[in-house]
């Protein structure tokens, strides 16, 4: 498990140490939409990529993923695949979304309430930004490791999981935030 830093407007990992993580986040900023989410996922992909392969792991049990900061206004994680993991069909509780996949490539089936059920392959240094209504399942595709870098705003809402994304319902209501860090 990791300790994050505790500023008192964010969190950042400890082991994340360049001072542009700090200014991108925006601590002022009480949400984000899903572009300035992918701007975000890009930028930290792009600029701090020794620091994110510093954090990286990948674990043959199990997706592995850890928080690299919280705002008020936004959550952001690092998420490894190994090829042929995955998450099961959810969709972020009424929070917009974004990621970048920072090496490897992603499979992602994804749909909007009441909307077919769509299919796109990710690659590394592609980047997509998402509204509060999809509902996706995401896996690692080819032979080598992905990683990818994700961003949630509002933060701290949970997930909402389905059998599989046939059910998703016509209309996702949004989840209460859980309150506190």
């Amino acid at each position: 498990m990791t300790t994050l830093i505790t500023r008192p407007d964010f969190e950042i990992h400890p082991r994340l140490t360049d001072p542009l993580l700090a200014q991108l986040l925006q601590p002022e900023r009480l949400l984000w939409t899903p572009r300035e989410l992918a701007d975000l996922t890009k930028t930290v992909t792009t600029e701090l990529t020794s620091s994110l392969r510093e954090v990286l792991r990948f674990d043959e049990q199990g997706r592995w993923w850890a928080r690299l900061a919280l705002t008020d206004g936004l959550e952001l994680w690092l998420l490894s695949w190994l090829p042929g993991q995955h998450t099961k069909p959810h969709d972020h509780g009424g929070a917009a979304g974004s990621f970048t996949v920072l090496q490897g490539e992603l499979g992602e089936e994804y749909r909007y309430p009441g909307g077919p059920i769509r299919r796109r392959t990710h690659k590394a240094g592609e980047v997509i930004g998402f509204g509060a209504g999809r509902a996706h399942q995401v896996t690692g595709l080819g032979d080598e490791p992905a990683a990818s870098v994700h961003a949630y705003s509002p933060p701290l809402v949970a997930t909402r999981e389905y059998a599989s994304l046939a059910d998703v319902p016509g209309e996702i209501p949004p989840l209460p935030v859980i309150l506190g860090r």
